[in-house]
């Protein structure tokens, strides 16, 4: 178990201090000796590991929760994960963790890019009212199936007393969870453990909104398309999108976990308040990239905590990249779901690269463009972090995922942006009002759009002189945001929790945080005294018009 009072390390540096001060006399040899052997031990690993259970989304999510997962485990933490079975993502077999299947017979990739299919063919038809419906329906469809998939696992737990025996044996110290699905704070919930959310969405959209002040005024909603920045009209296109949004968590989210709640958790519970109970909120954005609003003391801002310097190429690549000269480089990838467009699209963006003298590389999986230069080299795979960090990379196309985003931020390469589902739009939003990116919408991709789109990326400075300055505000910060995640991770363990960084606004009834019952009362007693005046008022009134009446 984590020791809850002492730092694992500090421990042990605490009981060596008293080795040495029994030894506070010896000779100068010594004090040399105990000065490296104190350097050596501060760069180890903790002496003593926790115990944390983790549950993650697959795709991007995973890979997010998988480099924190490798920096506990080189820290001496073990972990264990969570996983329906026919994951495509989260490995069954690793020496990071060990792997709890829970059997599944869903697929998920299929479900995921079966829908993506689907939006993208919406998308084309262009934009309007109908397009924005069937969005609204398609997205509220599926998000709903995959809940009830994730809901019907976390049952098979719950069913399970085996299982669940063994995950009360193995006395964890927390759960590290991914609040996208309300999966890991349920099960939190009922193995009473303290919580870390791995967090930039919840159920019902941005974690922000569940537990810190979120004025529709100035804070745009996800999915809404707009800034902080708001006319009368776009304010109230953005309470229409807060409706809907509470709409998807009443009625097609909340449900399904109320049901499982109400089966196997004593007392019953709803998602909003296991979140809201959660002890610390690692937030994977922050202010540089995102818009300022306000925050709460257990949310903890780690935008970009997965960029890293850039590494070498491989050889090939390399070479390739090089033979660029002056002119630089693109590259172009469309995120873990979509790796290629629909053909027409992807032979228009062919000749767009074939007539620009950089080099392109391209993650690109479907049918080979007809019309694609040789100075396009077709990609399974690349090692994005990589090239973004290379100094021959002019430009990223990209789809805006939050990933490639901060990556592109953090290394100060302007992005061409494609969005096409989910926080893309408003991930590439920020970008544009900060002058380091452009948009083109997916039915507006064509030829010469995106011709147009590419040279004003690659040929007006100010795009690049933008992300170069988001990238210096990005990088000055006294603490490496992966350092400052697990410090967080840790401090929970250490601690049992973080219930002091909690404020009380999480056990308060919606009309008592609103000072709804406090307005009513002094509403009350404000008409009640001036009803009492008038009655005072008319009643002197009419004492007044008697007297005169018995003078006459």
């Amino acid at each position: 178990m984590w020791n809850n009072k002492i730092p694992p390390c500090a421990q042990c540096l605490q009981e060596y201090r008293v080795m040495g001060t029994m030894e506070s006399n010896s000779a100068c040899g010594t004090s040399i000796f105990f000065s490296v052997f104190l350097m050596a031990f501060l760069i180890t690993p903790p002496c003593n590991g926790g115990k944390i259970l983790v549950f993650s989304l697959d795709g991007s999510h995973w890979i997010n929760m998988k480099l924190m997962i490798e920096e506990l485990h080189a820290r001496g933490h073990s972990i264990s994960v969570i996983r329906p079975s026919t994951s495509w993502y989260i490995e069954e077999v690793s020496h990071l963790y060990d792997s709890i299947n829970i059997p599944q017979s869903k697929q998920f990739e299929s479900l995921i890019h079966g829908y993506l299919e689907r939006i993208i063919k919406v998308q084309r038809e262009g934009s309007s009212s109908l397009t924005l419906l069937k969005l609204i329906v398609q997205f509220q469809s599926m998000t709903s199936e995959v809940h009830s998939i994730y809901c019907d696992m976390l049952a098979q737990i719950f069913e399970d007393p085996r299982l669940l025996q063994s995950l009360s044996e193995a006395q964890y110290d927390m759960v590290l969870t991914d609040p996208s699905i309300a999966f890991g704070v349920v099960l939190a919930k009922y193995l009473k453990l303290p919580t870390v959310l791995n967090v930039r969405w919840i159920t019902s959209g941005d974690g922000h909104s569940i537990i810190a002040p979120s004025p529709l005024s100035y804070i745009p909603v996800p999915g809404s398309g707009l800034t902080d920045n708001m006319s009368f009209t776009e304010r109230i296109k953005n309470v229409f999108f807060h409706v809907l949004i509470v709409f998807q968590e009443v009625f097609m989210i909340g449900p399904h976990y109320v049901a499982i709640c109400d089966k196997y958790i004593e007392g019953g519970c709803d998602t909003s308040s296991l979140f809201q109970e959660a002890d610390i909120w690692l937030f994977r954005s922050d202010f540089v990239f995102d818009f300022p609003r306000p925050t709460m003391p257990n949310m903890v801002y780690i935008g970009g905590f997965q960029c890293k310097p850039a590494q070498p190429l491989p050889a090939d690549l390399e070479a390739f990249v090089e033979s660029a000269g002056e002119h630089g480089v693109i590259i172009m990838t469309l995120g873990t779901f979509v790796s290629a467009l629909p053909d027409d699209i992807a032979e228009d963006i062919a000749r767009v690269f074939a007539k620009m003298p950089q080099k392109v590389i391209w993650r690109h999986t479907g049918k080979i463009p007809s019309s694609l230069g040789n100075n396009t080299q077709i990609v399974d795979w690349m090692p994005q972090k990589d090239l973004l960090g290379h100094p021959q990379t002019k430009v990223f196309v990209a789809h805006g995922g939050t990933n490639g985003v901060q990556e592109a931020i953090y290394h100060g390469v302007p992005v061409l942006g494609i969005p096409l589902f989910y926080d893309q739009f408003d991930n590439l939003l920020r970008l544009q009002e900060r002058g380091a990116g452009k948009i083109i919408r997916l039915a507006d991709v064509n030829f010469h759009s995106f011709e147009q789109g590419l040279k004003e990326v690659l040929h007006q400075d100010s795009y690049s002189h933008n992300m170069q300055r988001l990238s210096v505000l990005h990088r000055d910060q006294p603490i490496p945001p992966m350092d400052h995640a697990i410090f967080w991770v840790e401090y929970v363990m250490r601690h049992k929790g973080a219930a002091h960084l909690r404020t009380q606004a999480y056990k308060m009834p919606w009309y008592s945080y609103y000072s709804i019952d406090v307005l009513v009362a002094l509403s009350a007693a404000g008409s009640f005294f001036l009803l009492a005046t008038f009655i005072v008022f008319r009643l002197l009134c009419c004492r007044g018009r008697t007297s005169k009446v018995k003078k006459h």
